[in-house]
């Protein structure tokens, strides 16, 4: 789906925030123009990938697939909002894990008795997303049974990245025919010209990975400037918006995106998108922010997430593990996933400061 309609709000938000309008719509504002540009991040990194490999382009796709969040959550830091940075982090994964692939488990198994996909593949990336899972949840635990007020944060991401840069080589270089079945295959010669036909040349797609880049980092600056007074005026805590908003507004085009291959029965893409990218933010986002902590903000941010964001975490990436590890699913499931997401965001909104 194409939602190049929406940069129509980057004049619009920039307006608004010189004229210093309602906090409220300079946040709306500026969210909906973060998601056309993250779908032309997106392409401009699939079009690069084409004359730069397949081991960087995937590199590129992986680092730059998560640009927004990053970005959205370096300004963030930089205002000292480090609980609406840790709300994000598990608003992108509960959003991606339970939203994402439960719309598209569901809309893509409405016309289809079932849905199939690589085990393999599926099976590593759950894997993948526990360790990553842990990563979060040791130091909240550690924080609340320990009574020393030693802070893990720092060691636990050095241990997360190290994790996520071999598990690109396993998936990138030395067991790629694994993953193989996650390429996109074009049914006919129609269909591969117009995939073709639609990239950028390299030199127009770096020029407009550049001034995307600008852009969202423009708009997020003004999206994190806002969000305080806006949930405020929302009658929402910083955590609520962070976790249902900012999710919201650096994942929809993934989102779409996994809806859009699980009606083709492209599944092993589904999984790829919406498990990979949760992955990616916990073992590549939280360690950069937690590097990049030292140097920007009031002081360094930390893992330790309340205890409902803890919850939130581990229940869907268990749901997500059990439904996803016999190669198959229904929509139903969908069902299932969306559901679970429902009650954890009812959760969150009446989660007190």
């Amino acid at each position: 789906m194409n939602y190049n309609f929406l940069l129509v709000f980057i004049p619009i938000t920039l307006c608004l925030d010189w004229f210093e309008a309602d906090p409220t719509l300079v946040f709306v504002s500026s969210g909906l123009a973060i998601i056309p540009l993250a779908g032309l991040l997106g392409k401009a990194t699939e079009s690069l990938s084409v004359y730069i490999g397949e081991t960087l382009g995937g590199l590129l796709a992986a680092t730059m697939g998560n640009a927004p969040e990053l970005i959205i959550s370096l300004f963030a830091l930089k205002a000292g909002l480090h609980d609406v940075v840790k709300a994000a982090i598990t608003g992108s994964i509960i959003g991606n894990l339970l939203l994402g692939m439960g719309l598209a488990i569901f809309i893509g198994g409405l016309d289809k008795v079932k849905l199939e996909f690589n085990r393999i593949s599926a099976g590593m990336s759950s894997g993948l997303l526990m360790l990553a899972s842990v990563g979060l949840i040791v130091p909240a635990i550690f924080h609340f049974t320990a009574d020393q007020e030693t802070e893990l944060s720092t060691e636990i991401s050095v241990a997360l990245f190290v994790a996520y840069i071999l598990s690109l080589v396993f998936t990138l270089k030395t067991h790629r025919h694994l993953f193989q079945a996650e390429a996109v295959k074009p049914t006919d010669g129609h269909e591969a010209g117009e995939v073709e036909e639609k990239l950028w040349k390299k030199n127009q797609a770096i020029a407009i990975l550049v001034v995307v880049t600008i852009g969202i980092t423009l708009m997020s600056e003004t999206l994190t400037g806002a969000i305080e007074p806006a949930a405020e005026s929302l009658g929402f805590t910083p955590i609520f918006a962070g976790v249902i908003f900012l999710a919201l507004f650096g994942n929809v085009t993934d989102m779409a995106n996994s809806v859009r291959f699980a009606r083709k029965g492209q599944m092993d893409l589904t999984i790829a998108i919406s498990v990979g990218a949760s992955t990616q933010v916990v073992m590549f986002v939280v360690p950069v922010l937690i590097f990049a902590s030292y140097f920007v903000g009031p002081k360094p941010l930390d893992l330790q997430f309340v205890p409902f964001e803890v919850v939130a975490i581990i229940i869907a990436v268990l749901i997500n593990r059990s439904l996803t590890t016999d190669g198959e699913s229904h929509w139903m499931e969908g069902v299932m996933m969306l559901g679970v997401y429902l009650i954890l965001a009812i959760g969150f909104f009446f989660l007190p400061m």
